[in-house]
């Protein structure tokens, strides 16, 4: 039997699949499905090509093959689409792949009654970043000097960014090189500390694979008590086969998490650096968002943004027919996302404008997180803001016309 804090190398019992890393993953969610534990899988899949990941929503254990492998050039945020889409888990059972930002999304809708978490498997991943679909082509035809086109698979090892070719060639860059020039993993994903997201109830990937094992078995850590019952009963079902893992993988392992670590953390050094700071920043800010032209894709790809009636479409705070906006309509946003933005890079992969939304999001929860204590997406704590339920506040503005939500929750104004 397992328990949380367990760590195990694990591959495939099963016939016929043939996910990477010995398949897993892949394995697990077919024990999920096929023995009734969840009702669907939610996860992303290849679409036109690898340029085109597409999230899919599957009942058939059949059809889990189309989802296994890596897309490294998938910028998708799953935790949304079942708020939006499936009515938050409220009547159905669902295992959800999760990067982590998946993960830390998942717990900010969850803690604010979005999604039901007692429906929710997360099946969490290892991530070393992601790569935008059009950086990705521009990247490949350009500093690889490869047709994106004829490109089959890509991978990240070693610290480079691999491509296959149909024909077979392999070419790598190291991915600090392919980021000095603009390239390489998104600017979230190069600030980002969350490599291994054990908010997750399993967390799986290659980091720590070694010996005769390497490329043929994954690295599973058990996260909790759901987890172990999952992964025990993937075992007991014989779809997986499990060892201990290598003392001298654990040990590469958490050296590969502690070096991405502090690279996101050089990473925000840099970026938020750039933004200067006090009234420089804020200038800097208001110039940015001046190209802003009100088209709601940041509102609609934010993991945080789900009021049932949006505040920046309210005429007595944002003036409509007006672009660009004025700056209440940031303002407005910083004053919701701020606190708990979870630094998916949604909001800035959306833009048309080609805002870096996120990277101003992100910098001010830093900054609120050493004033308040806050980390968004690392528990069910809820930043003092969220004690309000919207609905509730809505009805009871309505009713009484006054506007201080903290006057229910805390007995006072």
């Amino acid at each position: 039997m397992s328990a949380k804090g367990d760590m195990f190398y694990a591959w495939t019992k099963v016939d016929g699949i043939q996910g990477e890393c010995g398949g897993a993953v892949t394995s697990i969610l077919k024990y999920l499905l096929d023995e009734k534990v969840v009702d669907a899988v939610l996860t992303v899949q290849k679409g036109q090509d690898l340029y085109d990941p597409t999230p899919v929503v599957i009942t058939d254990s059949a059809d889990l093959a189309k989802s296994a492998g890596s897309l490294h050039c998938g910028t998708l945020l799953l935790p949304k689409l079942i708020k939006k889409y499936l009515d938050g888990a409220r009547d159905m059972k669902i295992a959800v792949t999760c990067k982590g930002c998946d993960a830390k999304a998942m717990y900010e809708l969850a803690k604010r009654n979005q999604i039901n978490m007692d429906n929710i498997v997360m099946i969490g991943l290892n991530c070393g970043g992601s790569v935008s679909p059009i950086v990705a082509r521009k990247m490949i035809a350009e500093k690889y000097g490869i047709n994106p086109n004829d490109v089959v698979k890509e991978e990240i090892d070693k610290g480079q960014f691999i491509v296959i070719t149909k024909d077979g060639e392999h070419k790598g860059i190291k991915i600090d090189e392919l980021e000095e020039e603009g390239l390489g993993r998104r600017k979230n994903c190069q600030r980002c500390e969350t490599k291994i997201p054990r908010q997750c109830d399993i967390v799986c990937g290659n980091w720590g694979v070694i010996g005769d094992k390497a490329g043929k078995a994954t690295f599973v850590e058990v996260c909790s008590e759901k987890g172990a019952a999952v992964f025990d009963g993937a075992v007991k079902a014989g779809v997986i086969e499990t060892c201990a893992p290598e003392a001298k993988g654990l040990e590469i392992r958490a050296k590969i998490e502690k070096t991405m670590i502090n690279m996101g953390k050089k990473g925000q050094e840099e970026q938020f650096g750039a933004l200067g700071e006090g009234t420089e920043r804020l200038q800097y800010i208001m110039a940015e968002t001046s190209r802003c032209i009100k088209c709601y894709g940041c509102i609609e790809a934010c993991p945080i943004c789900y009021c049932v009636e949006c505040s920046t479409k309210k005429p007595h705070l944002v003036k409509p027919g007006i672009l660009p906006p004025d700056f209440m309509f940031q303002m407005i946003r910083f004053a919701h996302i701020a606190d708990s933005c979870v630094n998916c890079g949604q909001c800035s992969d959306v833009c048309p404008m080609n805002i870096e939304n996120s990277l101003f999001m992100h910098a001010q929860q830093v900054e609120l997180e050493k004033m308040f204590g806050h980390t968004p997406g690392q528990d069910m704590e809820l930043p003092v803001l969220a004690f309000a339920e919207e609905a509730d506040e809505r009805a009871r503005l309505n009713a009484t016309g006054s506007d201080m939500i903290f006057e229910n929750v805390f007995g006072e104004q």
